[in-house]
């Protein structure tokens, strides 16, 4: 008698529907127009992007929707070296956590047009968009984001977004 199978290797292939919600669809609707928006939330003056439906502190809605601008600060980051099955993209690359200027919390997208080795926190960065004819209702609009060539941003600016 054989050994008991224990593993196999086949094609896996999943199909799901995305409900974004009232909130969300706006994100996803400037993302194809080139802009980035968030929700304000009216006790605390907080703005969330991508917008939600209430703010995470208050609980009170959001209804207050407000435009950001494509450009913040660089508050946290990695670099990836390893590969792995399914990436899209060759090692070493930077992905990282970015303040928009106008916004509370940060969105994570890929760092571009820098060494990695020269990537920092603090550092000031900007959307490198996609061609027009190539946006979409995706974060994938924006290819990456990279630097300014403005100064960094003084550590106690961002600090309590780490």
């Amino acid at each position: 008698m054989s050994e008991p199978i224990t593993r196999i290797k086949t094609p896996v292939r999943l199909e799901y529907k995305m409900y974004p919600g009232t909130h969300y669809s706006m994100y996803l609707r400037a993302l194809a127009e080139g802009r980035i928006i968030g929700g304000r939330c009216s006790q605390t003056r907080k703005v969330y992007v991508p917008p939600r439906g209430a703010s995470p502190i208050s609980g009170l809605p959001t209804d207050e929707i407000v435009s950001v601008k494509d450009e913040g600060v660089l508050t946290t980051f990695c670099v990836i070296r390893i590969a792995f099955p399914g990436q899209k993209m060759t090692p070493p690359y930077c992905f990282g956590a970015i303040v928009l200027d106008g916004a509370d919390l940060p969105i994570y997208h890929l760092i571009g047009n820098i060494p990695y080795e020269e990537v920092r926190m603090g550092m000031r960065v900007r959307a490198k968009w996609k061609p027009q004819d190539q946006w979409g209702p995706s974060l994938e609009s924006i290819e990456f984001f990279e630097p300014t060539g403005d100064a960094d941003a003084a550590f106690e600016s961002y600090s309590e977004h780490l």
